[in-house]
């Protein structure tokens, strides 16, 4: 598999000229990826995104099937046109319309009028697969939903086929969905202009969209020595608190002061212990109190300068200090370039548990340094490795399979690290911009989390025997095994995820924990203080195979406990 690399400005400038003031539109069956696709069509092209269907339910205040059930069909489509109508008034963006909204014809004319509409035309079996994992569809709440949905493919899509492009949609990455769909409007339009090739040590750029909210991630070398100027394009003449550990500091403090100072912006530095024991109240009270006696007013900027530890703690003391200020995330470590910098997770530990005391607070930006990681311990590296692999084994098996054949380039650096590390953020931001707060699917992002954080906390989270990242890669695949024991996953699915986390030199079972000594009571009971526990009912996230992870709810604990029994027993 090759990744799909990123869209050359002249070719997305040459784009958007010949859009002009005209919305991308796509229309297509529940379960097509209009709104997963559109996310990432628009990151690519740089446009604002919108769903239609979440601009009904934000200006009904119900959801869609209430709305079908309290007023029925027509009510909803007279709803929707107008809908559509004003969000292409307001063009050009990308539009992502419900299965329905096409049919109508004077919604049509209106896409006609306002947009270039592109049909994502999925086959039945990729569609079944993937309403099966929803329950809000109201048009298939029947009891022979295949049936209903056959029916509709048979009524729908010679309607879709009106669209200005066809494009498949299928089991595929979705940028290689949207790579289609840009050469579709480039072939459309007609543009012939010659690329400009892209400064070979030009920053990634992926965008979280949330609104007014929505930020860059940037990832490439040198960027470090940037930070000023990018930092002051955002907030001119700001003070910067820097938040880092000595370890950090050592490497890295000098270079950000000084272009921090270059920029003229002013900076104070703090500087905290290393390791998982700085998550604490009495840390986290130091560093609110340093960033309040270096006067940094609410419209200073806090930045986080170092690893997941450094960017949960100083983000929320950011999201504290002075009830809110603005935050700046330069991760140096692969696991925080790859996930804990992005999507505005802030907290620090309790002597109950992982990360129970906290706040969501989205950065402003975030510089993904990749030249940072060429000073990390190579056990630091393999650890956030795991979190890497983790986005392929969510829900992405392609991924999953290039990184099979892609970890030692990955490992070495250069464009293959960078293609993983922009892979990991774009999907991270795709879920964080449909799901914030962890409502629904963004808990998808805890594969192995939940026997992870048991792990550590019973090893008081001391990185000498566990770090994070090692704790994520025994509970991926204590997860794919539980899977397995319950009859959800194939074996051999399990023996790739175990074989891959093995030949990166990671751990996969308890027993690769140094000094272990707990027994499966003990891990069941730090299970209990997860986040993710509703109505003191475990939840898990659990897989049928690679790339096909679920959350499943209400786990019973004896089955856990008998599970984990096993696996002790393991030599």
């Amino acid at each position: 598999m090759n990744a799909p690399g990123p869209m050359r400005p002249a070719r997305e400038a040459a784009l958007l000229r010949a859009l002009g003031a005209q919305c991308v539109v796509l229309v297509g069956m529940m379960g097509a990826g209009k709104t997963s696709v559109g996310r990432r069509l628009a990151q690519r092209l740089g446009l604002p995104f919108v769903d239609a269907d979440h601009e009904i339910e934000a200006a009904a205040g119900m959801t869609i099937p209430e709305i079908f059930a309290q007023h029925g069909e027509a009510y909803f489509r007279d709803g929707e046109r107008r809908v559509v109508a004003r969000l292409l008034a307001d063009g050009p963006r990308v539009v992502a319309t419900g299965g329905g909204a096409f049919m109508n014809e004077a919604t049509r004319d209106l896409v006609a009028r306002s947009g270039v509409s592109i049909w994502l035309k999925a086959e039945f079996d990729v569609l079944m697969r993937r309403v099966r994992k929803r329950s809000n569809r109201p048009l298939l709440q029947t009891p022979d939903p295949e049936g209903a949905l056959r029916r509709l493919i048979e009524q729908r899509y010679p309607v879709y086929a009106l669209a200005d492009l066809t494009v498949a949609s299928r089991d595929a990455p979705h940028e290689v969905v949207v790579d289609a769909i840009v050469a579709a409007l480039i072939e459309r339009f007609a543009i012939v202009e010659e690329e400009t090739p892209a400064a070979p040590d030009a920053p990634r750029r992926v965008r979280v969209e949330l609104d007014h909210r929505g930020y860059d991630i940037l990832i490439g070398p040198g960027l470090i020595v940037e930070a000023g100027r990018r930092i002051a394009a955002i907030a001119p003449g700001a003070g910067c608190a820097i938040v880092t550990d000595r370890n950090v500091a050592e490497r890295h403090l000098a270079a950000l002061s000084k272009s921090l100072e270059e920029a003229g912006l002013r900076g104070a530095e703090i500087i905290v212990a290393p390791g998982e024991q700085s998550k604490s109240w009495a840390t986290f009270a130091e560093v609110c109190d340093a960033i309040i006696a270096a006067k940094m007013e609410r419209g200073d900027v806090v930045v986080a300068l170092g690893g997941g530890v450094v960017g949960d703690l100083s983000g929320f003391a950011a999201a504290s200090v002075r009830r809110g200020m603005r935050f700046v995330q330069i991760p140096t470590s692969l696991l925080a370039q790859v996930d804990s910098s992005v999507g505005g997770k802030t907290g620090i530990n309790s002597p109950h548990g992982k990360n129970l005391v906290g706040a969501f607070h989205q950065p402003a930006l975030v510089l993904a340094d990749t030249g940072a990681l060429d000073t990390l311990p190579e056990r630091e590296f393999r650890a956030g490795y795991a979190e890497i692999a983790k986005y392929g084994l969510i829900d992405d098996a392609p991924f999953f399979e290039w990184l099979e054949s892609k970890w030692r380039e990955v490992f070495a650096g250069g464009p293959a690290r960078v293609e993983a590390i922009a892979r990991s953020c774009a999907a991270k931001a795709a879920v964080v911009a449909r799901d914030e707060t962890e409502q629904g699917d963004r808990a998808l992002l805890n594969l192995g989390h939940t026997f992870g954080h048991a792990l550590e906390r019973l090893t008081n989270y001391d990185g000498a025997r566990l770090v994070h990242g090692e704790g994520v890669a025994i509970g991926m695949a204590l997860a794919f095994r539980f899977s397995r024991k319950l009859d959800y996953c194939p074996g051999q699915d399990v023996g790739r995820v175990e074989a891959h986390l093995k030949a990166v030199g990671l751990p996969t079972r308890i027993r690769d924990v140094p000094g272990w000594s707990h027994g499966p009571a003990d891990i069941l009971a730090a299970m209990y203080q997860d986040k993710k526990v509703q109505r003191g009912a475990l939840t898990f996230i659990l897989a049928r195979g690679v790339g096909q992870s679920f959350i499943a709810k209400g786990v019973e604990a004896g089955l856990v406990e008998a599970f984990l029994a096993d696996e002790l027993a393991h030599t």
